[in-house]
């Protein structure tokens, strides 16, 4: 039953109808406005497990929603949560203040439930649930900001597939330490997108440890390539999440990326490979990702584009550098367009050259790289991002503009270079 102040959907509030309408991107544009009231947020929490949207309930209680302001009873309860196959609806519920409204013995019995899930598989529960032998419909979708499930509908009901993550989740929140083969296995049972794959990575990275590390430096020699990419995930997360002064895994992360970049010939590994080596700020990791550069994969030349960003601090870029991000400005593939522009946007280097480069943008045929020019020049303090900001904008008079949040961050970072201009 709704409260009465879950009624200012139909009254008004244009935050709850968009809860209510599972409008994502609308809600996210709702939120950054900072027009919502926190009181209205906190029921569009309530709305969003409601209605098992995780993703939404996640994104609100990053925009200050209060889970502990929603009583118990306005809330799904865990095992429901359990049973959605929904990693992103267990972690609201699972937030920190409400966590003490979870006894142990009740997330012991979440885990027993999530791993029989798991091993039975979403389908074979739907069938349990419907009892129909009918063809079950199978969808993509986002589970958080992240990643991704598939969800399982028959006999108009519905199931996702995340209990390998809600298990992994769960087993956290216990402090049982997994081995590290049984979160290998669940990741295998699915892709790099998915859900289930994304915990057991992060759940093995944060774990810091000498012993993970080898385990997971042990799969670069693997035949299969799934086996080779969760490695190489493991062991970029480790450093990535090293916040340490002493960094500890930061040399040994440095000279594994830098030698696998040179013998990995799946595409898939060696886009991860390469990224690894973007978030070391160093001339080997540079070197390393030049040598890509010209790599008849998308992905790979894209990874290549934002990686060379990690020497965004420099007062200047070695040339080699400059002009091959230059030249990936002018790739074929809008991503990768998009990703270099990128790169020139956050760094520290005003050089003309470069602003000319990233003008030379502004009539992209692809929007998205568009918005990294406009909002490079905006970063770089060249007048030429205000006009350009404008042709963003849909040209109707009448009706407002759908949701872009990419969009939005331009125009918020042209808006402060005309602040900075004006001396404001």
């Amino acid at each position: 039953m709704g409260t009465v102040a879950e009624g200012a959907a139909e009254n008004g509030s244009a935050l709850l109808a968009a809860v209510r309408a599972g409008d994502t991107a609308l809600v996210q544009l709702l939120l950054h406005s900072g027009t919502e009231e926190l009181g209205t947020v906190d029921v569009a929490f309530r709305l969003a497990v409601r209605a098992h949207a995780g993703h939404i309930a996640q994104l609100l209680l990053r925009y200050g929603a209060d889970p502990g302001a929603s009583p118990p009873e306005e809330l799904p309860s865990l095992r429901e949560a359990v049973d959605s196959g929904s990693p992103a609806l267990v972690e609201a519920l699972l937030d920190d203040r409400i966590r003490a409204r979870r006894s142990r013995t009740e997330l012991c019995g979440m885990r027993d439930l999530a791993n029989a899930r798991h091993q039975a598989g979403a389908e074979a529960e739907l069938r349990r649930r419907t009892g129909s032998p009918d063809g079950v419909v199978r969808t993509r979708v986002p589970d958080d900001e992240f990643d991704s499930v598939v969800e399982f509908t028959l006999g108009g009901v519905s199931v996702r597939d995340g209990h390998g993550a809600i298990l992994t989740i769960l087993e956290q929140r216990l402090g049982i330490r997994a081995p590290f083969e049984d979160l290998l296995a669940r990741a295998l049972r699915h892709d790099p997108d998915h859900s289930t794959w994304g915990h057991a990575a992060t759940e093995l990275a944060v774990r810091r440890d000498g012993e993970t590390w080898a385990s997971a430096l042990a799969l670069r020699t693997h035949a299969a390539p799934c086996h080779r990419l969760f490695g190489a995930a493991v062991l970029r997360l480790t450093h990535l999440f090293d916040g340490s002064d002493e960094d500890a895994f930061a040399g040994p992360a440095l000279d594994v990326f830098t030698d696998w970049s040179t013998q990995e010939e799946d595409v898939a590994v060696l886009t991860e490979v390469l990224v690894a080596l973007g978030e070391h700020a160093d001339p080997r990791a540079d070197a390393a990702l030049l040598r890509h550069a010209g790599h008849p994969d998308a992905g790979i030349r894209r990874a290549v584009a934002s990686g060379l960003g990690t020497w965004r601090e420099q007062p200047a870029l070695p040339g080699d550098v400059g002009e091959t991000v230059l030249a990936l400005m002018r790739d074929r593939d809008a991503a990768v367009r998009q990703a270099a522009c990128g790169t020139l946007a956050e760094s520290r280097v005003h050089d003309p050259g470069f602003a000319d480069a990233m003008a030379a943008l502004l009539d992209d045929t692809d929007h998205e790289v568009r918005c990294a020019a406009v909002y490079g020049l905006a970063l770089h303090d060249d007048e030429r991002c205000v006009e350009a900001s404008r042709r963003l904008l849909p040209p109707s008079p009448v009706l407002p503009p759908p949701p872009d949040p990419l969009r939005e961050r331009c125009l918020d970072a042209v808006m402060r270079y005309t602040w900075r201009r004006d001396g404001r």
